[in-house]
């Protein structure tokens, strides 16, 4: 007999009995007859209808986007360019921006800078062509109260003539401009309106364009906004009760959070709210939206840094055999800021679990040689280490800089590049897998399949942003649970390394060796070329020495190699011919490079033009005089990078941002910066704010993640919010193994477990 057990209790048994049993009012139970004939209660399971409707909801999510009513295979095909392939991508595929199309203006009310919807009649449309050559379409259109001029800078002759005859009536929305004493609105939308339709009509027959606060998103060729908000309506309404944040209740009752299927409704089609709210992202919804993607992401990174901890790794020894030694060989103290986090790398290496350690200074201030001595400790108790830069031209310079100190002390260090081939490569891999190559530097090519290492005990990666999260993890794996040490020069806020490195700990090398002095530094325009030069002649009169930078964006990039051996040789035949110019860049052997920079800091050349191979591993305190050619092409942390080169003695050093007269608004922005500081962390605040996380961290194959509704600029506080959410769940419980977190485990497997190797929770 199958029986609810109901509040009244009408069984009678004890209430702390039923406890004991795991029974409560509302239970299903079976009562039967043992063996014995005793009467038994056994509990009836519950169907597993919410897990099989989140595994529904899952794969509606998951619906290809070309079986969306009124999508055929070409708009489908022009959606994948947005990155849409699924209805979750569309769901997340929110509005950039929001105009209030609820009230219609007459044209004589209408005001520049701002976008207005408004009505009127066209009087005239024909195609321009201006003195200049320049041509477009241009409309005038007007109402009982005024004109105003529509103009297209893109447009089909024939098609604009019909679609724009005189004498046609229509809705316009557009941002609205002033030239001279005429309003103008460029590439205007429209809704047109026949002889016998009035505004209430229209605004009744398209209820999403018109009389409402309409979405604003994101085009690409092919699209247009009315196409676009059709589209979304279509998602919206059918597939937004699939999104499940599975959020713990009090989570969600202390930050005042939607239910996300509410929030996505509210993001995409706006009720009654400010406009300004919508466009700063401030809503309730959006703000939901973000503390949903940050919790996901701080969630995993919990789970990898508390896994970590719980691991079994190397307790390593520090006997000081060689570092020791490397300390009598260097010809300076290192530093107190080097000694602390030194310090701080050795306790980690000395504990039972794997270190995860960070090491993040500015620009000079000796992180390669304090990756250098933790490698050392790991050589002392037996076994290899890696060390991993993100181009050839950067191994090659760690490689330089670190086998000469190693030879001294007897340790084999070796080269592992892409570009290697044949039997010096076959040679190389072999010395790896016996062990006798102590020390590995390379790029990629570390973490290939046929690299084998016999006793991996230690994982260095420089300008770890280069890298993602997946190449960090296959490094783990060529040795049995290794030490990794993270490091990078580039200044990165708290908000974005808790997003891209929060499953490591922080070291900061916050302070530069004696010596280094700041760089005066000054924006320069072609016009001022030869002042410029004057500047690099006096320098070198007073018995000091010049860099001349150009860019290379591409190592492979032979238009700029050429351009600066050009300019090498310029400078060596007609401008500097009486000084002593070298030049150096990433196509030079392993071997020339080094003559090139020994030549250089041994003071046999005045001049050192280079590509950007020069931004790291040169340490020339003589050189008082820095040149950048196209200092615009460069992004703001590399520029600090490169002027880090300087200033390296004690006299007066100056860098020159040399530049064509024009600059575009960011390029502008990004070269007073240089002028205004030479603090690494405010130049990389405002390079994020400029650039943007995924180009500020060099590009998206950095492994950041990809946000599709959070910025770690605008929602700095909900970060922390959620990071603090997330890590105190994983305190609780390390495996998400707690039935109530059951939803909460599989959610940030289907997010993100491929990327941050999280399989292991499933």
């Amino acid at each position: 007999m199958q029986i609810t057990l109901d509040d009244k209790n009408s069984l009678s048994i004890p209430a702390d009995l039923l406890s004991k049993l795991g029974l409560k009012p509302g239970d299903r139970v079976n009562v039967e007859v043992d063996g014995e004939g005793r009467l038994v209660l056994v509990k009836v399971s519950e169907p597993s209808v919410v897990p099989l409707r989140q595994a529904i909801s899952r794969k509606n999510l998951e619906t290809p986007i070309r079986f969306i009513k009124g999508i055929g295979p070409k708009l489908a095909e022009t959606l994948s360019k947005k990155g849409i392939a699924t209805v979750e991508d569309a769901l997340y595929l929110l509005p950039h921006r929001y105009e209030d199309r609820r009230t219609i203006l007459p044209i004589a009310k209408l005001k520049p800078g701002e976008t207005c919807v408004f009505q009127g009649e066209v009087v005239t449309a024909d195609a321009v062509t201006t003195k200049g050559g320049r041509r477009f379409f241009e409309a005038v259109v007007r109402d009982g109260s005024g004109s105003i001029t529509f103009k297209w800078f893109r447009y089909h002759p024939t098609f604009m003539k019909k679609a724009w005859s005189p004498g046609k009536r229509g809705i316009f929305t557009g941002e609205v401009s002033q030239y001279g004493f005429m309003l103008e609105v460029h590439h205007p939308e429209v809704e047109w309106v026949s002889a016998s339709e009035d505004l209430d009509t229209v605004m009744a027959r398209d209820p999403f364009n018109f009389g409402r606060i309409v979405p604003v998103y994101p085009l690409t060729e092919g699209l247009n906004q009315k196409l676009m908000r059709k589209v979304m309506k279509e998602v919206v309404d059918h597939f937004a009760d699939s999104a499940a944040s599975h959020l713990p209740e009090p989570v969600v009752k202390s930050h005042a959070l939607l239910p996300l299927p509410g929030a996505l409704r509210e993001v995409h089609f706006p009720e009654e709210l400010p406009l300004e709210e919508l466009n700063g992202k401030k809503t309730p919804a959006h703000q939901t939206l973000a503390f949903d993607e940050f919790f996901y992401l701080e969630l995993g990174l919990a789970l990898k840094k508390r896994g970590v901890a719980m691991e079994e790794g190397i307790s390593f020894e520090v006997t000081h055999r060689y570092t020791k030694e490397l300390l009598k060989l260097l010809p300076f103290q290192m530093t107190g800021a080097q000694r602390r986090v030194l310090s701080e790398i050795k306790a980690d290496m000395m504990a039972p679990h794997p270190m995860h350690r960070l090491v993040q200074g500015d620009v000079g201030c000796g992180k390669t040689l304090v990756a250098l001595m933790a490698a050392l400790v790991a050589v002392e108790n037996g076994y290899q280490v890696a060390i991993m830069a993100p181009t050839e031209i950067l191994a090659e310079q760690h490689y330089l800089n670190i086998h000469r100190w190693c030879e001294e002390l007897g340790i084999k260090v070796t080269l592992l590049t892409a570009s290697l081939k044949g039997k010096v490569r076959t040679e190389r891999l072999n010395d790896i897998a016996s062990g006798e190559a102590k020390i590995v530097i390379g790029t990629h090519a570390v973490i290939q399949e046929k690299v084998e290492f016999h006793r991996l005990g230690l994982g260095i990666i420089d300008e770890q942003h280069r890298f993602g999260v997946l190449q960090r993890g296959i490094l783990k794996k060529k040795g049995c649970n290794p030490d990794i040490l993270v490091m990078t020069a580039t200044p990165i806020p708290r908000t974005l390394a808790m997003t891209v490195f929060g499953d490591l700990s922080l070291s900061v090398i916050d302070e530069l060796p004696p010596g280094r002095t700041p760089v005066e530094t000054k924006i320069a325009f072609e016009s001022r070329r030869a002042q410029v030069y004057g500047i690099v002649r006096e320098e070198v009169a007073k018995g000091h020495q010049a860099y001349v930078i150009y860019p290379l964006v591409e190592e492979t990039e032979k238009s700029e190699l050429k351009a600066a051996t050009q300019m090498a040789e310029h400078l060596t035949a007609e401008v500097f011919p009486d000084l002593k110019v070298g030049l150096l860049h990433g196509r030079m052997k392993p071997e020339e490079k080094e003559e090139t920079m020994r030549a250089f800091k041994e003071r046999r050349l005045d001049i050192l033009v280079a590509t950007t191979v020069i931004e790291v591993g040169i340490d020339v305190p003589n050189a008082t005089v820095m040149v950048i050619e196209h200092a615009e092409r460069f992004g703001l942390s590399q520029l600090h990078q490169l002027r880090g080169r300087v200033g390296r003695g004690g006299g007066r050093s100056r860098c020159i941002l040399l530049t064509p007269g024009k600059l575009s608004e960011d390029g502008e922005k990004r070269l007073r910066v240089m002028e205004q500081t030479s603090d690494g962390f405010r130049i990389a605040e405002a390079d994020l704010e400029i650039r943007g996380p995924g180009d500020f961290l060099g590009t998206r194959q950095a492994g950041i993640p990809d946000f599709r509704v959070a910025s770690i600029l605008r929602d700095a506080r909900i970060l922390e919010e959620a990071r603090r959410e997330a890590f105190g769940i994983v305190e609780k419980d390390s495996a998400l193994s707690w039935p109530e977190h059951e939803g909460l485990r599989e959610e940030l497997v289907r997010r993100w477990g491929g990327r941050l190797e999280l399989a292991a929770i499933a």
